[in-house]
């Protein structure tokens, strides 16, 4: 198997809660957050390829116009692009566009994953390959109290009832930052994580996820007050 690093990057049109989410213009970037991850993916020195998959003409214009070599488009069927996509379909895609190689899963949709991030994910994913995990996510650490099916998941009643939030077990929540793992993952288990994962744990900045119009207008202000660089 090649240790080639090749990206993923879904990116479809048509976004139900923020209307040209992926393009609009944010914080000053006239292409918006496709033209922040594009950047910082172009940055990274440990990637070797960006595979863009995505229906939005006017993402595959820009994209073309950047001229990049390590930038590989893929022009998605509009059965791979509608909101009832599952993962799982796309888990196929990707397996089907990098059959080789190791697998960066990224989103447009995390702008404050830098270059530098990405670079160190992988190194740290390589390490990880030899220390037993077989794959990588990005995570953010929940201390709170949760409760799931009427009871406490995270700490227990018998013991403590209101135990310090900073003294609670955490409980990592994915935030689809970047999944890593091999092709070799994707096509035995169907998966883009494997049955071991290393838990990379991110902060909240950092894997801040835009998803609904608040989360826009919140991560513009990040920026704006300079809490965060895309």
């Amino acid at each position: 198997m090649t240790d080639k690093v090749i990206c993923f990057l879904p990116c479809r049109a048509g976004s139900q809660r923020v209307v040209r989410k992926n393009i609009k213009k944010f914080a000053g970037y006239e292409f918006g957050l496709i033209q922040i991850k594009l950047r910082q993916l172009l940055a990274a020195e440990l990637i070797d390829e960006i595979v863009l998959t995505t229906n939005d003409a006017d993402i595959l214009a820009y994209a073309e116009s950047l001229q990049e070599a390590r930038l590989r488009l893929h022009r998605r069927v509009e059965e791979l692009s509608s909101g009832d996509t599952s993962t799982d379909q796309l888990v196929a895609h990707a397996h089907q566009l990098i059959p080789e190689g190791h697998i960066i899963w990224t989103h447009v949709t995390s702008p404050f994953i830098t270059n530098s991030h990405y670079d160190q994910l992988i190194r740290v994913y390589f390490d990880q390959l030899h220390r037993g995990y077989d794959s990588l996510m990005t995570t953010t650490a929940i201390y709170g109290f949760l409760w799931q099916d009427e009871k406490p998941m995270n700490y227990d009643r018998q013991v403590e009832k209101w135990p310090r939030t900073q003294t609670l077990k955490p409980v990592h929540e994915v935030n689809s930052g970047t999944f890593l793992a091999s092709a070799e993952v994707y096509r035995q288990l169907d998966d883009r994580i494997g049955r071991r994962p290393y838990l990379y744990e991110m902060d909240k900045y950092t894997s801040f996820d835009i998803d609904w119009p608040e989360d826009f207008v919140i991560a513009e202000c990040l920026v704006e007050k300079g809490l965060v660089t895309p």
